[in-house]
């Protein structure tokens, strides 16, 4: 790379791009961005193209010219794209990375075999695998889709063989699914790791992750964790981002359990919903990190910037479009507020529309202030 400022491609124009792409601006990188659909988070951008990107051409038209190419989701063309790119473009993370974290039951068997800490599991290739894996484990069960699950799809709680039986057709791929053990943790925890191709890295603070209806309601950074505890997650976190070799942001969730020890949920190879809170809480947002560390540029700090910080999602209530700014203006009277709206075009209940940040002092206050804001805002 040359002392020209550098062109990044975005294989994704969803919330992450547009969030990507706003740090990699800000610090006078060329930023183009491919999605095969028409997203609205992307429009912002002058250079935001909408293809068909399983299509060979259209891939090399879009990298042509960039000193890099990553990704917003593991479900982009990355190894399609890395076919075409000439010896002086990177894609980071590599396919190789995605290949591993996109596929669950992969993914586990690598950690696994690297020796960090996870649920007991099982990759099942029938309904009679399945079935004696969940005996041996014992009841509940977790079924867990191999690849394209997110936000809580994908995945369903078993409390018996009948059960399993009933979701096996809606989860299980030719080549079956993956059984784990039902974690009664104590608490779920998420960590960001941003690493460099030579492998120098920086760990963020563990966060606590509260979920409702299988999607992240609320992030609570520091999570309220004893310091051994804090130190097993950010030592796993660490670990795991070393064993699929990440380059970039990637996000480890954690299970914190009731004997203090910490278990590997899953990894996502990019920016993550539980880091948004970077944004405003830490010195280096995630984002701007995950833009150094594909550009090979020295890391950030990710220390917070207050005591405390809390992100509140801002989901869809209804189905329909386009989206209303009812409540906005409400939201953004609440002191220390940052709205963050993604301008997705269409509203589906339940989708991730946006989210609140308040940094602060005093954890109790913050968090009424964000959960008030983020209530107010009805799309």
């Amino acid at each position: 790379m040359d002392d020209a400022f550098p062109t990044l491609g975005i294989l994704g124009g969803g919330q992450l791009g547009k969030m990507m792409a706003a740090e990699a601006v800000r610090m006078g990188v060329d930023v183009r961005l491919l999605s095969p659909k028409k997203a609205g988070p992307m429009q912002a951008y002058a250079d935001a193209r909408t293809a068909d990107w399983t299509d060979p051409q259209v891939l090399q038209d879009f990298t042509e010219g960039c000193d890099v190419v990553t990704v917003e989701s593991e479900w982009a063309p990355a190894a399609e794209a890395a076919e075409g790119l000439p010896e002086t473009t990177a894609l980071r993370p590599s396919p190789d990375t995605l290949d591993v974290i996109k596929d669950k039951g992969v993914q586990k068997q690598r950690l696994a075999a690297a020796g960090c800490s996870v649920p007991d599991f099982a990759c099942c290739h029938t309904i009679q695998d399945a079935v004696d894996a969940a005996d041996q484990f014992g009841y509940p069960v977790v079924l867990k889709q191999y690849r394209g699950s997110y936000d809580g799809y994908g995945n369903a709680t078993v409390a018996d063989a009948d059960e399993l039986r009933e979701n096996w057709p809606s989860l299980a791929a030719d080549d079956g699914l993956m059984v784990e053990a039902f974690a009664d943790f104590e608490r779920e925890l998420a960590v960001q790791v941003a690493r460099r191709p030579g492998g120098e890295q920086v760990v963020y603070p563990v966060a606590y992750t509260e979920q409702r209806d299988h999607r992240c309601h609320a992030v609570e950074v520091p999570a309220q964790i004893s310091d051994a505890v804090r130190r097993r997650a950010q030592a796993l976190a660490q670990k795991s981002v070393d064993v699929v070799d990440g380059i970039g942001l990637i996000a480890v969730e954690l299970f914190e359990m009731p004997d203090g020890s910490v278990l590997v949920n899953e990894l996502a190879p990019r920016p993550h919903n539980t880091g948004h809170y970077s944004i405003e809480g830490c010195a280096t947002s995630q984002f701007e990190n995950h833009v150094r560390a594909i550009l090979d540029w020295p890391l950030g700090s990710p220390t917070l910037r207050a005591s405390h910080a809390i992100m509140v999602n801002v989901l869809g209530q209804r189905t329909g479009s386009p989206p209303s700014t009812e409540g906005l203006e409400e939201a953004l009277s609440v002191d220390g507020a940052a709205v963050h709206i993604y301008g997705k075009p269409d509203v589906r209940d339940g989708r991730k529309m946006g989210h609140v940040t308040v940094i602060g002092e005093d954890r109790d206050d913050i968090r009424s202030r964000a959960e008030n804001a983020a209530a107010a805002i009805r799309l």
